[in-house]
């Protein structure tokens, strides 16, 4: 059993990086765990969803609002693209960038746009990394040790 979920903790994790979803400083994250912080990788991630659910909050308002402040809501695209580029999220981080673009721009419409994508990629993979977090768990549960990532490239 517990070899069987390690496996497939595996090739799930090869999977979100085929994918895109996760980069290589997800691997470095997960070498940073240990026996004196066994959760740290879950601790971060679940630190990230909370910076980035306040952050995508603070945008939709931000857009919302008649005299757009493109210098705030560049900040928090900033924000949210360093977090992100620190755990691995490469596609929220890519999102990122291109929505700097139109805040530089100061295209509103463009903004809107980009804050969708960055939203929708954001959800999905928070609910990758959920999945993840829930086989670590398993694999704890089971008796087993969370396999640790080759580097990827």
């Amino acid at each position: 059993m517990e070899v069987q979920l390690q496996r497939s903790y595996l090739e799930y994790t090869n999977a979100l990086f085929r994918e895109g979803f996760l980069d290589g400083q997800f691997v470095q994250l997960q070498l940073l765990r240990d026996d004196s912080n066994p959760d740290f990788v879950v601790e971060v991630v679940t630190l990230f969803f909370e910076d980035s659910e306040r952050i995508l909050n603070e945008l939709s308002r931000a857009l919302d609002d008649q005299n757009v402040d493109f210098k705030k809501i560049d900040a928090n695209v900033h924000q949210l693209k360093g977090s992100s580029s620190s755990i691995g999220a490469q596609r929220v981080r890519n999102s990122c960038i291109a929505f700097r673009n139109f805040c530089d721009e100061q295209n509103v419409e463009g903004c809107l746009r980009c804050l969708q994508q960055v939203k929708q990629e954001y959800l999905l993979v928070k609910a990758k990394l959920e999945a993840l977090i829930r086989l670590e768990q398993q694999i704890v549960t089971a008796g087993g040790v969370v396999p640790t990532l080759n580097e990827f490239s």
